[in-house]
């Protein structure tokens, strides 16, 4: 806690403040010395799990009592809200840890936030640990270079078998990376409903930070008999990395384009062979597609 101290309590810390503390996602090691700072000084810590929360307290020799926890989680969190805010309006510090990471990604938190600065609140956050960017960090997700960059966090897709059908059918246009939360008991369900990307890579962070970790990149419609073959593989905690959409859709685009443009110009066989020539595709798909533009031009005769 020196350490800490040393380096953190230099930073203004306001009165009648929310401090939103990201915590370990597996490994206690995983804290910031300043996240420790802020714990030992706040009079009260709002947390998703009292015991979970007062467990970690002690591994890092921080003493809070009972009556400075306050439980605040999903099925509580709008009126435990507004304990925390009466609290900060009385000058109090709280902070804000859910079990695992940083609140209000995936966890709750974010009502909370809404709530203190709905009455001009400052909330604070204290950055760390979090499954999302760590799972991107290190699955080698890569977009093509014309590809639109960044990704899309969907989290936990819903359970029921449809919904969750329906669900990746709608993201499955979506060419960016595409980070999803599972479960281990449904695990095996998910990766049967992710196998119709084919062969588009996915990532598979299990137990991150933890002494189980492990993470492999395989194609979408591997990943159920990969599961299979080893019951370990679905134990434990899981963030899935779908990776961006393969170049290949890139390159149909092109080809669609060039041929389209050849058409305007040359005869019909003439653009197919062309095509052919510069993008590899076959000249039998490539002459279907080329009937079915001169036909929706109103030209049926294949000149």
């Amino acid at each position: 806690m020196h350490a800490a101290h040393e380096a953190a309590a230099s930073q203004h810390y306001p009165q009648g403040a929310l401090y939103v503390v990201a915590t370990p996602i597996g490994n206690l090691a995983d804290i910031t010395l300043r996240a420790l700072h802020v714990l030992q000084l706040v009079d009260c810590i709002a947390c998703e799990d009292t015991r979970h929360t007062q467990g970690m307290l002690r591994a890092y020799g921080i003493d809070k009592s009972a009556a400075q926890l306050l439980a605040l989680h999903q099925h509580n969190e709008a009126e435990a809200a507004q304990s925390v805010v009466a609290r900060l309006q009385r000058g109090e510090r709280v902070a804000y840890v859910s079990d695992a990471g940083t609140p209000g990604v995936s966890d709750p938190g974010a009502r909370l936030v809404a709530a203190v600065q709905t009455v001009s609140l400052k909330a604070v956050v204290v950055p760390g640990a979090s499954s999302v960017t760590a799972a991107i960090s290190v699955a080698g997700a890569v977009a093509a270079p014309s590809a639109p960059s960044g990704f899309l966090f969907a989290g936990f897709l819903p359970t029921k078998t449809g919904e969750r059908a329906a669900a990746i059918e709608q993201l499955r246009g979506e060419s960016r990376c595409i980070v999803l939360l599972e479960a281990p008991h449904r695990i095996d369900d998910l990766a049967a409903a992710l196998s119709i990307l084919g062969d588009r890579s996915v990532t598979l962070a299990r137990e991150m930070t933890k002494q189980f970790e492990s993470i492999a990149t395989l194609p979408a419609d591997q990943i159920p008999p990969w599961l299979k073959e080893d019951a370990n593989r679905s134990r434990g905690e899981f963030v899935v990395v779908v990776h961006p959409a393969p170049l290949v859709q890139d390159t149909d685009a092109m080809t669609h384009k060039l041929l389209e443009q050849l058409l305007a110009t040359v005869p019909l066989k003439s653009a197919v062979r062309i095509t052919a020539d510069v993008t590899g595709a076959s000249k039998n798909e490539l002459y279907g597609k080329a009937l079915q533009m001169r036909n929706a031009q109103g030209d049926p005769s294949g000149a």
